[in-house]
């Protein structure tokens, strides 16, 4: 096996060949042709931001990565940046994209990268042409700080490999990521925040919390991963709110949000996507305290459009849309712990097809946590624009603009007693104070 040193010098000498090989430079960049409606200052290419935990055996999304660089034999330049080890990630990654098809090959530019130093090689001529060529381009999961700390320089500026990918997405290529490869796709960024429901509590501070991201979606989205498995949507809202964004998207792990030229995004993949709408919300002051703000959720093969706003549910979904006048669920809908796994989209989903007019879930902490006595009521409720689909394959739901209202609440200590009967009182009832 090479030395990381004789290894890297191996890589450059093979990128400088075959950039002088015209069967590299002719490679197409793209599939398909240029969208009609993308203005000249607009990049052609395509993004794949995939929550997190995406399977080797999820063809649909690495096929169509495959497809929006060029497909069969595109040249995709992996980077393994965030990753704790980066030569182990990337290879793995360059074997997968191969096994679907593409030409990969790893850049080595990464801070965890032994034997390289990772600023230099962000600066290299001959790499910075290497993915310049490509059709795409790959960002693998981690830490997303070591993604920007590799491809920007130490004032903030862009080096020569961060400005070859924006040559590549701009003329028309395709820019992946998972986890935190989708972290970086908007121009903020979750950095190391506290829990989710400290960060209800606490808010965000600037720098470590919420940093910089590459900003590859535009200034007008918000980006979140492994969304709903973490119950991460509720820490979108602090982050959001901060930051002036009207606009977040969420991602679920082993899914992946396909935004086009025309910029809409359609989901593909094993679940889907939470889009927050904050344009008509309300913020009080102190904890977080939210009125009227519009929560959708994007199944498999739905769509939205970034521009017009227009949903558009999936095949399987359009001729089947939920009638309120004939409720399937016709219990109270409530969740102790709207943060759990797939909480929220389970009521959202129960909601929109029940003869109830809310849903409720709570937010509570450990008694020994940080401001124990607060917690937060989460309150869905349909609106007259709100609407649903059912598939009529799967039984999966698309929910499309449920109102969500957030208001912190007092959590009383002892939260619960025990229930126990009592034999030597006959049957009493007798309680435990926790």
């Amino acid at each position: 096996m090479c030395q990381p040193v004789a290894f890297q010098l191996v890589v450059r000498i093979l990128l400088r060949c075959l950039l002088a090989c015209t069967c590299w430079t002719s490679l197409p960049a793209v599939a398909a042709a240029p969208d009609s409606s993308v203005s000249a200052s607009q990049p052609k290419g395509s993004l794949v931001i995939i929550g997190g935990a995406l399977r080797g055996d999820n063809a649909a999304v690495w096929e169509r990565m495959v497809q929006l660089a060029g497909g069969k034999g595109a040249r995709i330049a992996v980077f393994a940046s965030a990753s704790a080890s980066p030569d182990k990630t990337g290879q793995a990654l360059v074997e997968r994209f191969r096994h679907y098809g593409a030409q990969a090959f790893f850049v080595p530019v990464a801070p965890r990268l032994a034997g390289t130093d990772y600023q230099a090689a962000a600066e290299d001529p001959a790499l910075a042409a290497a993915v310049r060529a490509a059709g795409g381009a790959f960002f693998s999961g981690g830490d997303q700080a070591r993604i920007t700390r590799a491809l920007r320089r130490p004032d903030g500026s862009n080096t020569r490999i961060l400005d070859a990918l924006w040559e590549l997405y701009r003329g028309g290529g395709m820019i992946g990521g998972t986890s935190a490869g989708a972290a970086i796709m908007s121009s903020t960024m979750f950095g190391h925040p506290k829990p989710v429901l400290a960060t209800l509590k606490l808010g965000l501070d600037e720098g470590g919390e919420i940093a910089p991201g590459l900003g590859f979606i535009g200034d007008e989205v918000f980006i979140d991963q492994h969304l709903l498995v973490r119950g991460r949507f509720a820490r979108m809202l602090p982050a959001m709110l901060k930051k002036g964004y009207q606009l977040g998207l969420g991602i679920d792990e082993n899914t992946a949000m396909v935004v086009a030229p025309s910029r809409e995004v359609e989901v593909i993949g094993y679940r889907g996507a939470l889009l927050v709408d904050l344009s008509k919300a309300v913020a009080q002051d102190g904890p977080l305290e939210l009125s009227n703000v519009r929560l959708s959720y994007l199944d498999n093969g739905d769509r939205f459009h970034l521009r017009t706003h227009v949903f558009t549910p999936a095949p399987d979904k359009r001729d089947n849309r939920i009638d309120p006048a004939r409720p399937y669920y016709r219990e109270p809908l409530f969740s102790a712990d709207i943060l759990g796994h797939s909480t929220v989209v389970e009521l959202m989903s129960r909601l929109i097809d029940s003869d109830q007019s809310e849903a409720i879930g709570l937010s509570l902490d450990s008694p020994h946590a940080v401001q124990p006595e607060l917690g937060f009521e989460f309150r869905l409720s349909r609106s007259h624009d709100s609407v649903g689909y059912q598939s009529a394959l799967t039984e999966q739901y698309s929910v499309y603009k449920l109102r969500l209202d957030i208001r912190p609440i007092v959590v009383q200590h002892p939260l619960y007693q025990y229930w126990r009967l009592d034999a030597v009182a006959g049957g009493g009832r007798v309680g435990a104070a926790r």
